[in-house]
């Protein structure tokens, strides 16, 4: 049975990795700009700005900056604002919401989202572990502080986080897919693979773990592996540019221009400034493909990801540790 706290941590993942991979002609070798977009969530604002324990309650906007004189907030008003995704004023709500009602962990919670997803990470941290303070189990602290202390590079606190989460249930995917994350910064790629295995084999349409596990696969210079979980996830998720742009680095280094191309004409359909699939579309055009390649059948390889889905779960229900990774057929029909 995979253990579900086996040794882990996190390095921020960059969002883009240039890869050495073997493709083309000959197996030259191809320097490839992966855009290797991780889970999390929500992406993150570039910025963010460092916030002390003691400033973290923000007055709400028009607030007297009088002591004592904060404005009243309603939870419902703070929690309209990050619904409409302003979660800069969001943050600002649930901030003076805090201060008016101190005991309540789903403030500070939400406060920490709002921090998070406005980019403030220093904010967040502090949120969410005051959270966690008032309430140690509560879960969803403990999942979304995980992912942003992996954000700060503080690695060994995450794991911490997202063990602390596994324990109180070992069934959510979420938890499993954040400590892919986590075993993967720490060096550990097949604890990652199978961490995001179970994730899958607990929720067979999560796409960002299929996605993540795909990723680990081009990052080892094993581009015909992540063919499966990146062709399964852009089966579910068709308008994800995220996920066609990564299958198609997966197709670009398996020597498969002429797909990889496809894939990144669907990244562009979805997003038309995504300036990366632009790029690999230029760089795939006109390339022939690989002499060793046969056809590529995308359809059939979703269908043969989600049979192996069952297979892990077989596994894990019978114990075994470690499931063998699934040969990869590129088209079964020939």
């Amino acid at each position: 049975m995979l253990a579900p706290f086996s040794r882990l941590s996190l390095v921020t993942v960059s969002p883009l990795l240039a890869l050495a991979i073997g493709c083309g002609d000959g197996g030259t070798s191809h320097t490839v700009a992966a855009a290797v977009t991780v889970d999390t969530t929500t992406p993150l604002p570039s910025t963010a700005s460092t916030t002390s324990a003691g400033a973290i309650a923000a007055s709400a906007p028009g607030a007297p900056s009088a002591p004592g004189a904060a404005k009243a907030v309603a939870y419902s008003d703070a929690e309209a604002a990050y619904q409409a995704g302003h979660y800069g004023d969001a943050a600002e709500l649930f901030g003076a919401y805090t201060e008016s009602k101190p005991e309540n962990p789903w403030g500070f919670y939400m406060l920490g989202l709002s921090s998070w997803k406005s980019g403030n990470l220093a904010q967040a941290d502090v949120a969410f572990g005051e959270a966690l303070k008032l309430d140690p189990k509560h879960q969803k602290s403990l999942i979304n502080s995980a992912r942003v202390l992996l954000e700060l590079g503080r690695t060994d606190e995450a794991l911490d986080r997202i063990q602390a989460s596994l324990a109180l249930d070992s069934a959510s995917a979420e938890s499993w897919r954040v400590l892919g994350r986590t075993e993967e910064a720490l060096g550990s790629p097949d604890d990652a693979i199978d961490a995001y295995r179970r994730a899958i084999t607990l929720d067979d349409h999560d796409v960002w773990a299929m996605n993540n596990l795909g990723l680990i696969y081009i990052r080892q210079g094993r581009p015909a592996e992540a063919l499966a979980p990146l062709a399964r996830a852009t089966q579910i998720k068709p308008g994800s540019p995220v996920f066609q742009n990564n299958l198609g680095q997966a197709l670009e280094a398996s020597g498969y221009p002429a797909a990889a191309g496809q894939a990144y004409q669907a990244a562009l359909q979805a997003d038309s400034t995504y300036q990366k699939a632009a790029l690999a579309l230029e760089r795939v055009s006109g390339r022939p493909e690989d002499s060793t390649a046969t056809n590529i059948d995308l359809t059939a390889l979703a269908q043969g990801f989600q049979l192996s889905v069952e297979q892990w779960r077989d596994a894990v229900a019978t114990g075994m540790a470690r499931d063998s990774t699934p040969e990869v057929v590129a088209n079964p029909q020939d």
